[in-house]
């Protein structure tokens, strides 16, 4: 099993997209590569820790791959916009790839520069290694499998 972290805007989205992605075995939602320890969802919305709102992937990658779960990634962001995805705006809606395995930075700079022949403006989506990760508190895990009204930036249509 593989796993990858990715930060695409409000993360309740992110994590009901991605629970419907056959190969994706699990998903939690937390804050990811910040200052300081287990912060809090308000510490987080100040924009004073540097963390991102982020979904924690563990995947089967004899099921899918990398490079498909990168592809499904940018269907759901902008990733020319800066601290930003939808109506959510802060440093901690800013998109980010966070790996774990060093091996998968290659996959990802491919992927990007693919990417890019689709926009005018710069990709802007940060990639870096995973520093840290703390999951957010239990309301936010699975928020809109819980509250199917929720805001989201992902088009329902869009989710399985």
């Amino acid at each position: 099993m593989k796993n990858i972290v990715f930060a695409g805007g409000c993360f309740w989205g992110v994590q009901a997209y991605f629970d419907g992605i056959r190969g994706v075995l699990k998903t939690k939602v937390g804050y990811a590569n910040g200052n300081g320890k287990n912060p809090s969802y308000e510490e987080v919305c100040s924009g004073n820790t540097g963390f991102a709102e982020a979904c924690f992937l563990k995947y089967d990658p004899q099921i899918i791959g990398l490079e498909k779960l990168l592809e499904m990634y940018w269907k759901v962001i902008d990733p020319t916009l800066v601290d930003r995805q939808g109506n959510d705006r802060g440093n901690q809606y800013r998109t980010g790839i966070y790996y774990i395995d060093e091996d998968d930075v290659n996959i990802i700079k491919k992927s990007i520069e693919n990417q890019q022949k689709n926009y005018k403006k710069k990709i802007v989506t940060e990639v870096l290694p995973l520093e840290n990760f703390y999951n957010a508190e239990g309301y936010h895990q699975k928020y809109l499998e819980k509250n199917p009204g929720g805001y989201c930036h992902i088009p329902k249509e869009l989710m399985n």
